[in-house]
């Protein structure tokens, strides 16, 4: 992408300078010369002197000043709009000096050197036009332009920030941001819908997706493998939308979820023998509950002799395992052709002789093959499922089952899940934001028509204290079939675990 197309500006280019606009009493400010024409009522020639200087520096606006806020802070009220107000309008001034200045065909790939190029050309572009900043105000200046060019906008520093975990854009005034599992408001704009758009394409052109009228919606991905979802009009209605769920540069491991309270140390010990043990788990719960981060966990277990395909809308697992194949579907083109699904990778991983399977979600037709799968001797196949519980989750599969398209009556699809899984991991998003994994619930077979669950761990919530909700993932008592299995290959789990004080029998 060209440089002139990343910054995408419409305004004069030339460096001309312009008036800056008047007040709302129509007469300019006086001290938006920066002192260089003195206030005084009913003298020509005073105005004149106002607005020659006002022609040779209007366009610096009330910025030719020591600070961008001494003035503002004596006037009440709107001091932050202006403030806001002034700031973009330089950054919008300097970065059109920019684009006339630099060579639109320099390489954007070597962003060192790029990076070189723009400090140096904004700082002489500050000493042409007599600017005076505080170090802070042109840090801040110096950080938005470059973030213009070789990063994301106006969200960059939202991007570089640990402490958020999802970004929400809804149109050019609205940022919102997830901290500690809560919402809150950031004071994020862009200039105008445009300016969105062109973040959104600097995100999914290099991906090789596309998004426009004909194709409003699309799901992508940052190189750091965070999601991407964006929408656009005529489907949106506020303005292109875009919303981000991060990922940790490190990928959580077990014991952050032990320290997050997500899981305890036994039920990491118990998990880890279900995934070395061969178990096919489902891990399911509602938007934002977890799920993926779950996944990741459980497919570090994943011994690292054994062949892995991984298999993905957009890919977001970071598995550290040599033996990795990730897949990655694709969406039609513009012509409507080549499209690859995920039923369609699922289809062909059996092909590739894995020893795992692993399914970043199932929402459709692609369930039925993955069942399949587990069933002709893929075992310890993972993947994830949107629902409301164990027995919602079983539900879910039924349906998604019949979205292959195949006429097949609901008993022998029942059999073919009660075959295939055999372990749900149900996790959920609590008041307080907090992620929980609510039920460890196993898989037991058919009784008649139905499918027989058994919980093994349920989360127990004993109250709330300043908003946080206190509980704790404790087990039923009851011993799952599959420690018997678990034995035959040499995986012994502590009685205790369970909350039963049975001794295994030599």
């Amino acid at each position: 992408m060209s440089l002139l197309k990343r910054l995408g500006t419409t305004q004069d280019l030339s460096g001309t300078e312009q008036k800056s606009p008047p007040t709302k009493d129509g007469k300019r400010n006086p001290d938006t010369t920066g002192g260089l024409g003195k206030q005084s009522q009913g003298t020509g020639a005073t105005r004149d002197t106002e607005e020659e200087s006002s022609g040779r520096s209007g366009e610096l606006g009330a910025l030719r000043r020591p600070t961008i806020g001494t003035q503002q802070q004596q006037q009440g009220t709107g001091t932050t709009q202006q403030k806001s107000d002034n700031f973009n309008e330089l950054k919008s001034r300097i970065q059109n000096r920019l684009i006339s200045e630099l060579d639109p065909r320099m390489d954007l790939g070597n962003q060192e050197e790029v990076r070189r190029t723009v400090e140096e050309t904004f700082t002489s572009v500050l000493e042409a036009e007599s600017i005076v900043l505080t170090r802070v105000e042109r840090m801040r200046l110096f950080e938005a332009i470059s973030a213009e060019i070789l990063g994301y906008g106006p969200i960059e520093p939202l991007l570089k920030d640990e402490s958020v975990s999802e970004i929400m854009v809804n149109g050019p005034r609205q940022t919102y941001v997830e901290r500690a599992g809560r919402l809150e408001r950031t004071d994020v704009t862009f200039q105008d819908d445009d300016h969105v758009m062109r973040v959104i394409d600097r995100i999914v052109s290099p991906l090789g997706r596309r998004i426009d009228e004909s194709s409003p919606m699309v799901d992508a991905r940052l190189p750091d493998g965070s999601r991407i979802n964006a929408v656009i009009p005529p489907i949106s209605l506020v303005g292109p939308t875009l919303t981000i769920r991060k990922f940790a540069k490190d990928p959580l491991t077990s014991d952050d979820l032990v320290r997050f309270g997500t899981l305890t140390p036994e039920i990491v010990t118990f998990l880890k023998a279900c995934v070395e043990g061969r178990l096919n788990i489902v891990v399911s719960g509602g938007t934002g509950s977890g799920k993926t981060t779950t996944l990741n966990v459980l497919s570090s277990f994943i011994p690292h002799d054994e062949r892995i395909v991984t298999i993905e809308n957009a890919a977001e697992l970071q598995l550290h395992q040599d033996h990795v194949v990730t897949l990655e579907s694709r969406p039609p083109n513009i012509e409507g052709r080549g499209e690859v699904s995920i039923q369609d990778l699922v289809v062909n991983s059996l092909r590739m002789r894995p020893d795992r399977v692993v399914v970043g979600e199932c929402r459709a037709g692609e369930t039925l093959d993955m069942l399949q799968a587990m069933n002709t001797g893929h075992d310890g196949s993972l993947t994830t499922v949107h629902s409301n519980g164990p027995r919602d989750t079983l539900s879910r599969l039924e349906t998604m089952c019949l979205m292959a398209g195949y006429d097949l009556p609901i008993r022998a699809i029942r059999e073919q899940i009660a075959s295939a899984v055999d372990l749900i991991l149900h996790q959920s998003r609590m008041k307080d934001g907090s992620r929980r994994v609510t039920y460890i619930t196993e898989v037991q077979g058919m009784e008649g028509d139905v499918i027989v669950l058994q919980d093994v761990f349920t989360f127990e919530q004993t109250g709330q204290e300043n908003g946080k909700v206190i509980g704790a993932i404790k087990p039923t008592g009851i011993r799952p079939k599959f420690v018997e299995v678990f034995e035959s290959q040499s995986i012994y789990l502590p009685p205790n675990i369970f909350g039963t004080s049975y001794e295994r029998m030599f």
